[in-house]
């Protein structure tokens, strides 16, 4: 198998090992009990990363991009007389909150800005209230900027009041140690092609089995119907409901035994940080600054300014780079010119080094 002609520096698609993509190269019958058994044993895998204590937790796997796993959840646990309030400061958390508002679900955005963690004083001062609140809903690693959000803090308030507590975890589950129900979280969306560092086709999400026992009939979508799916892989022993993305599953199950083999979650975490501290010192020295504060950047994509020159543009700068077997990723931020570089997927110190010399060949401003 050739090697690919450059890196992805991005969140997600990102690049992976040759071992998870020849996994895709077999076919497979989504009725087989061998391709069904696969499918169970990436659930029980799923809930055993999760943390400690996970026996009240289930996984269940959703057809489509990590988008459509949100909108699962928001659109089957919330109810029709519920009420959710986003916790924002960036396009993730506001897709949140754009979505809820397609399905008629009445929501209350608190938006902390673009280069600010979300604000959880500001969240209890709602909570205090407005009594009509039943969902929380937060981003943990807002790819916008790279920003690592206090989910341990809004879920403290959030329970405090008892209140459904959600997490889009789509950029951090897997690169990032966390423990669900050590942090008491109702709802954990992540996506294959993250921090596992699978493919793209499918999501998953981590859910107490009470709270999600309690969503039947509450789906405002037959698709995307997240109690239906839980439902159909429990009794059908890892039948999905319609066509899975079976070479996407085998792929996925590669990559978790992959990260097995790394050292599990905490090793891989280390990688990460480790790319990134690689990055900002090598970046830092050819004179790029990074967008946000140390103690607010996640491990997982960095933004980073444009340096101030009239002649640099970023269109130039990712051209020349491509050349240079680099893919990274545009600025997404409003307010300020900004481009990012991911530090997640098959990517080693070594590789930010040979990034960092070629921009530094190609400064061409």
């Amino acid at each position: 198998m050739p090697d690919n002609s450059y890196l992805l520096l991005t969140p997600g698609p990102l690049s992976t090992t040759k071992r998870v993509k020849a996994a895709m190269l077999r076919d497979w019958c989504t009725w087989d009990d061998d391709y069904k058994e696969l499918v169970q044993a990436i659930r029980r895998k799923l809930v055993q990363l999760a943390g400690s204590n996970m026996e009240d937790y289930t996984a269940v796997l959703m057809q489509g991009s990590g988008t459509f796993c949100v909108e699962s959840v928001i659109g089957t646990a919330i109810p029709e007389n519920g009420k959710l309030l986003v916790l924002t400061n960036g396009a993730y958390g506001q897709r949140i909150a754009q979505m809820a508002r397609m399905l008629r679900i009445e929501t209350m955005v608190l938006d902390a800005g673009e280069v600010a963690p979300v604000d959880v004083a500001r969240l209890e001062e709602e909570l205090k209230h407005d009594p009509d609140i039943t969902h929380i809903a937060v981003v943990h690693t807002e790819t916008t900027t790279g920003m690592l959000n206090p989910i341990a803090d809004v879920g403290k308030v959030a329970k405090a009041y008892g209140k459904c507590f959600i997490v889009d975890a789509m950029s951090s589950f897997g690169g990032i140690a966390l423990d669900v129900a050590a942090l008491d979280i109702d709802f954990l969306i992540s996506s294959a092609n993250k921090c596992i560092q699978g493919v793209p086709g499918f999501g998953f999400i981590l859910a107490k089995k009470e709270v999600l026992a309690g969503c039947k009939g509450q789906a405002r979508s037959l698709s995307l119907d997240l109690y239906d799916q839980w439902n159909t892989m429990e009794k059908q022993n890892g039948k999905w409901r319609f066509t899975s993305p079976t070479h996407v599953v085998h792929a996925f199950y590669v990559a978790l035994q992959e990260l097995e083999e790394e050292g599990g979650i905490a090793v891989r975490e280390a990688r990460y940080r480790q790319n990134q501290r690689t990055l900002i010192e090598g970046m830092k020295h050819l004179g790029f600054m990074p967008l946000l504060d140390e103690q607010h950047q996640s491990p997982i994509i960095t933004s980073f300014y444009y340096p101030e020159s009239s002649l640099f543009t970023f269109k130039e700068f990712y051209a020349r780079l491509k050349r240079e077997g680099f893919v990274i990723y545009p600025g997404k931020i409003t307010t300020m010119d900004t481009f990012r570089i991911g530090n997640i997927g098959e990517v080693y110190p070594d590789d930010m080094k040979r990034l960092v010399e070629a921009i530094e060949k190609n400064i061409f401003w």
